[in-house]
Formats: structure tokens, C-alpha cells, sequence
């Protein structure tokens, strides 16, 4: 664990956070536990729903997953027409009960309820502003920032408040809020985070972080919540508030890259098709001899389709995953070498021995998971192994919602491409370009944040979470 209580990963980039509203439906928590379960892959820490029924508030939340966290009798607990609910890993805030959301409280005698995905870069800021001015906060998230703001202007009517609190807020979110009668959608100027728009069956609404939360409850895809935009949806209807300074977009890559679901359509494209299309530049750039091209499942699948289909080469699944690993998994004696890799994924001997294979990644972040599979097709007899990546190398540390380390354990940052390869023990290595990763988007370069890569940061983060962001 570091120093905040998180448990550190295996070295592949973590989700972030999901979130999913419905509003004007008698079940909307049974909903939006399903919405939750399809996002369950931007968030395993914790799972929570808050509920309304237009005057009694309710919640749950709880540390696990979607389906360890709600059972039918716990649900049925939960009436109401109204809910916003939320998945979560940890970027800031240790990984305990008391950081779960949605976060909830009763200010005058209005409830809030706030769920959020993204991550402010002036939270502290903000928060050392509001404590010099009375405020108490009860976690470590700069989502509790939100709350505060909106409490303190709450008596300027709804509008205002949103107006005023937002324009304060720098960086990343895509935020849902709830009063006991409104459910409320915001996205950030730059829209780095997803968040989309459906119709329900029955005319309700639902709002979530990726389009497949849409499809799993048969809603209609409306359109993205727009960059900057403040969605209201109450018994009034439905209307848009615009309170912040306009600004060019900054859609965070990795989503595209990795994070989203291949079959949510998000910024614009389906990401299914865009993996496909980053495996075709990648043949186009780097065209490897060799026997056949594979993945490491699941990251590596679509990319790896869409390189095999461009160079030619044939596509094998020289790994399995075993998708029965469970998270309470026995933990192995010191003795069983590289035993986390193998018990997920396990090599194909009969394809492997004495070929020149071809992987297709979608990101190396620390090299250690790399490493190890590598070795592991090395034992089951592969001649040589040569790695592809589908995006460009990642050297900086990423200050809005996505937990890269630091860069001192990024593998990328500080060495050379032949540097890694032989400390990933490859016998070559290709990153795809900048311009080559754009280009499989089908947008334009501006339209993205790329400061992993680049390290052009669209908005500076205060000095002081720089430094907290980077001792994590």
C-alpha cells in the first residue's frame, strides 16, 4: 500500500471512477445498479446509490463490488424515481469506507448528494480556503470540495449556486448531483471525462459515464453531455446552465486507449473501432517478420485484430486468461515464480515453441506485468518476441483522474525505446506515434489532452498537488 492506504497495482494504469443517474423511473435504483454493473470496470474499490422520491433521501454504499455491495432486499430498501450512483478506484483519498460515494449531506435542511469521476488540481487549494472559512470535512477527497462550495451558496437559489461553484473548480469532472427533487449533470470545460445522455423506455432519463450503461437497460443514446455544461433535470423538465469560461477540449486519450468499454461509443467514435484502427497504423508504422501477432487478453484484443488484418500476419491467442480469478484469491509461497501472472494468464506451448511472435499492447506503464509475461513466453519456447504498443510512450504523471505513478516508476520515462526492450527482455519494441494514435481517433489533435505523452498539461495544477500527486 502507499502512503494513503491504496493498495498498489500490478502495473497496469487503474480505471478511475463510474458514475450513473436516473431520473423519472420507479425502479431507478435496480437501474442504476445496472448501470453501475456495466461500468464496473472504471472502479472496484467501492459501489454506492443515493435515492430519492422527491423527499425522503436514501443511501448505500459500501467497500466491493457493484454485485457484493447491493443484494435484491438491500434495493428494494431504496425507493424512489430519482438516483445517482457510483464505482470507484481511488485516485485521491485513501481506499477506505469513509472515501466511498456518493458522498451525502444535510445543509438547512436541503440534502446533497455528490458522485464524481476526475480529479480536481486546485482541491486544496479550495479546501484550505474553505476551512480558513469554517468549513469541516469528514474525507480525503477533493470531491468533498463540491459539497462544501454548493452549501455555502445554496441560499442564492440553485442556478447560482451551480454557477458559482463550478466556475471555481480546475481540471477534471464529470459530476452528478442530487437535491431531494433534482438530479444534476456537469461536465468540465474540457470535457476530459465521458459522460452521455440516454432516454429510458418509459421517458425517464439516465446519465452515465459510457453509452454500455445506456445499452444494458435498453435506454436510447440522446448525446454526450457537453464540455462545460450544466444539465438540470427536475419536474420542470430538463434545461442547460453554461457558467464556466469556454475552452478548447482535452478528452483524455487513455479512454480510447484503454479505460472504456470497447463497446461504448464515447468523444464522438466507438471504441471498438478505434482499437482496431490504432492496431492498422501501428502496421502501417512498424511491420514486423515474424509468424503471427497475438494479444495479452484482454487489453491488446482490438488493436491486435486490426494489425493482423493490416500487416498480413495471422492472429493466434498465444495466452489465455482465466477469467475465474477471483479478488480473495490464495496468495502464493515465495518459491512459485511469477505465480499472479500465471494464474491469470497461462501460454499456449503448442503454438509458441519455436515461433517469432508479435504482441500488440495497448500500454506499458511500469514494465513490471511486461516483464513477466514475456519471460513467461520465453519458458513455453517462443523463438523471438517482438511488442508493439498502441500508444506512445508514457512519461508523465497524470494530474486528472487516472492513477499513473509518479514518473520515477513510469518504465518509459528517462529511457530510451531500446532501453526498455531490454528491460522488458524483448527483442524489439515500437511505440505507436502521437500522430498515428490522432489519427486512429478520427479527431483532431487539439481535441485531446496528451500530457501522459507529451507533457502538455491543458490545466495546470497547483504546485502544492503537484507535489502531494507525485509522493502518492
Amino acid at each position: 500500500m502507499n502512503r494513503n492506504g491504496q493498495h498498489m497495482n500490478d502495473g497496469r494504469p487503474k480505471h478511475e471512477c463510474g458514475v450513473c443517474g436516473i431520473y423519472g423511473h420507479e425502479d431507478a435504483a435496480k437501474l442504476t445498479y445496472f448501470g453501475l454493473y456495466a461500468l464496473q470496470h472504471r472502479g472496484q474499490e467501492s459501489a454506492g446509490i443515493v435515492v430519492s422520491d422527491g423527499s425522503k433521501v436514501c443511501l448505500h454504499k459500501d467497500m466491493g463490488l457493484v454485485p457484493e455491495v447491493f443484494s435484491e432486499s438491500i434495493l428494494q430498501g431504496l425507493p424512489g424515481h430519482m438516483s445517482a450512483g457510483h464505482v470507484r478506484y481511488s485516485t485521491t483519498g485513501a481506499s477506505n469506507i469513509i472515501n466511498t460515494q456518493p458522498l451525502m449531506v444535510t445543509h438547512k435542511g436541503e440534502t446533497l448528494a455528490v458522485a464524481h469521476n476526475g480529479n480536481l488540481v486546485n482541491s486544496i487549494e479550495l479546501r484550505n480556503d474553505l476551512e480558513t472559512k469554517g468549513s469541516i470535512f469528514q474525507t480525503s477527497m477533493d470531491s468533498e470540495v463540491v459539497l462544501h462550495l454548493l452549501a455555502r451558496t445554496m441560499h442564492l437559489g440553485l442556478d447560482r449556486a451551480l454557477s458559482e461553484s463550478f466556475s471555481c473548480l480546475k481540471g477534471a469532472y464529470s459530476i452528478l448531483l442530487m437535491t431531494s427533487d433534482t438530479l444534476v449533470a456537469v461536465r468540465d470545460p474540457g470535457g476530459f471525462r465521458p459522460l452521455c445522455l440516454g432516454k429510458l423506455n418509459n421517458g425517464g432519463w439516465i446519465v452515465a459515464s459510457e453509452t454500455c450503461a445506456l445499452d444494458l437497460v435498453e435506454a436510447k443514446y440522446v448525446r454526450e453531455i457537453e464540455p462545460g455544461e450544466v444539465l438540470i433535470i427536475n419536474k420542470d423538465g430538463m434545461r442547460s446552465l453554461f457558467p464556466c469560461v469556454q475552452q478548447k477540449t482535452s478528452y483524455c486519450i487513455f479512454e480510447q486507449v484503454y479505460f472504456a468499454r470497447p463497446d461504448s461509443n464515447i468523444f464522438g467514435s466507438n471504441v471498438y473501432e478505434t482499437r482496431k484502427r490504432m492496431g492498422e497504423v501501428l502496421a502501417r508504422e512498424c511491420l514486423v517478420d515474424a509468424d503471427f501477432v497475438m494479444p495479452f487478453p484482454d487489453s491488446g484484443n482490438y488493436a491486435a485484430l486490426g494489425y493482423s488484418r493490416a500487416s498480413g500476419l495471422p492472429l493466434e491467442m498465444g495466452m489465455i486468461r482465466n477469467h475465474y480469478v477471483g479478488r480473495t484469491f490464495i496468495q502464493p509461497t515465495q518459491s512459485m515464480r511469477d505465480f499472479n501472472v500465471r494464474v491469470k494468464l497461462n501460454p499456449v506451448r503448442s503454438i509458441l515453441e519455436g515461433k517469432r511472435v508479435v504482441i500488440i499492447e495497448d500500454s506499458v506503464i511500469r514494465g513490471t506485468t511486461g516483464r513477466s509475461r514475456v519471460r513467461a513466453l520465453r519458458d513455453a519456447g517462443a523463438k523471438e518476441v517482438h511488442m508493439l504498443i498502441s500508444c506512445p510512450p508514457t512519461r508523465n504523471a497524470c494530474y486528472y483522474g487516472i492513477d499513473f505513478p509518479s514518473p520515477t516508476q513510469l518504465v518509459a520515462a528517462g529511457r530510451t525505446v531500446d532501453e526498455i526492450a531490454r528491460e522488458l527482455g524483448l527483442d524489439s519494441l515500437y511505440y505507436l506515434s502521437i500522430d498515428g494514435l490522432v489519427e486512429a481517433t478520427g479527431l483532431s489533435f487539439d481535441s485531446f489532452c496528451l500530457a501522459c505523452f507529451n507533457g502538455d498539461y491543458p490545466v495546470a495544477p497547483d504546485l502544492s498537488f503537484c507535489k502531494d500527486a507525485l509522493e502518492i
